[in-house]
């Protein structure tokens, strides 16, 4: 199925990205428009604000729901900016095209089950068939799954487009995992960069919030997407990030995001060695997980470290290194390293290894 370039992509100047910004919620009338105003003061044309928070665990704030579509209709008319948010089920479509808010998408956990997503397209191919939709243009941005399935984040899209939007397209959150490193959400780079040479048209949006979960990696991520081609940004903005109801961390002011903007280079692609740049953004990802696995490793040595000295066992353990630096050996090899390196490495990891427990039997004084 081919899809083709968003019409709202041509909002961007020529000079900065496209990009879609507002609050991770929409708390109060007067948070969602002063935010609102301060964006379109950096030139920001669409307003993202979440209605409906599907929360992981009940008891937190889960949205103000329908009223905060009002606030949406009322900012549209009153400022001509574009509104944008989230659904999740056929209930949630059909009050925000009724709100007339044109611009939506499906969440990390929707596109994730095909009935929901399947359940909304439904919907959609209803509400598009009543008397005055059909002039309307309905613009439906898919966020990847929230495991790493290219085909399943590629289903999602489809159903919709077999709805009858024409209009559709893909936001890259990043993928979640059990473990927790730098980033909230694995980028896995090479899912959107392979769902983009698969259809060059389609128009591909970073989500460098919810990849980062933290404020100060929204510059690094976004100009990483804008480097592997990404058409845009959605960033999650708020006047007050600190007091946000929802996802605090990750959000920034619009100050901040004007600035950001200023200073972010769209190069051009013809410019670019975009074979070389794909590959060392996968070098960078891999680094990031090496030192994330090698920090959980120590944390584990250290536990390790507590569990000798209350046994009172010695932190060195020759005939126990040895059989595992034999077997790690033979599997480096398998996978075509060469020994003596994997020696190099191995002997650098179990000398840190034996200094973290060191430390737990003989702590060092604060003045060291």
């Amino acid at each position: 199925m081919k899809f083709k370039q968003l019409n709202i992509t041509r909002l961007a100047s020529a000079n900065t990205p496209f990009v879609i910004a507002g609050p991770c919620s929409a708390e109060s009338r007067e948070q969602l428009m002063e935010t609102a105003l301060q964006l379109g003061n950096q030139g920001v044309r669409i307003i993202r604000a979440g209605i409906w928070k599907p929360r992981t665990k009940p008891g937190g704030f889960e949205g103000v729901g329908e009223k905060g579509l009002e606030w949406l209709r009322e900012l549209n008319e009153q400022t001509g900016l574009l509104p944008a948010v989230e659904v999740a089920n056929a209930r949630h479509l059909r009050q925000a095209l009724a709100a007339k808010i044109d611009i939506l998408w499906i969440g990390a956990r929707t596109s994730a089950n095909p009935f929901a997503v399947q359940e909304i397209a439904d919907a959609l191919k209803k509400e598009l068939s009543r008397p005055g939709m059909s002039s309307r243009e309905v613009t439906l941005l898919v966020k990847n799954p929230v495991n790493p399935d290219p085909e399943l984040w590629i289903g999602a899209m489809e159903r919709i487009a077999l709805a009858g939007v024409s209009q559709v397209g893909a936001i890259h959150r990043g993928f979640s995992t059990y473990e927790r490193g730098l980033m909230r959400n694995t980028p896995h780079w090479n899912i959107p960069i392979e769902l983009k040479r698969r259809m060059p048209e389609l128009t591909m949006l970073c989500d460098p919030s919810h990849i980062g979960g933290r404020r100060d990696l929204i510059y690094s991520i976004s100009q990483n997407a804008l480097d592997m081609g990404f058409d845009g940004l959605m960033v999650e903005s708020h006047i007050d990030p600190d007091k946000a109801l929802s996802d605090s961390m990750q959000q920034i002011t619009p100050e901040v995001l004007g600035r950001i903007l200023k200073v972010l280079e769209i190069r051009h692609r013809e410019n670019m060695d975009i074979s070389l740049e794909e590959y060392r953004r996968e070098i960078d990802e891999l680094d990031e997980r090496l030192l994330e696995l090698l920090s959980k490793r120590m944390a584990i040595s250290r536990d390790i470290g507590r569990y000798k000295k209350v046994k009172n066992i010695p932190v060195l353990q020759p005939i126990r290194y040895d059989r595992i630096i034999n077997r790690r050996i033979s599997q480096a090899e398998e996978l075509m390293m060469d020994s003596d390196f994997i020696k190099i490495v191995l002997a650098a990891i179990h000398e840190e290894s034996v200094r973290q427990q060191l430390d737990i039997f003989n702590p060092r004084s604060q003045g060291e």
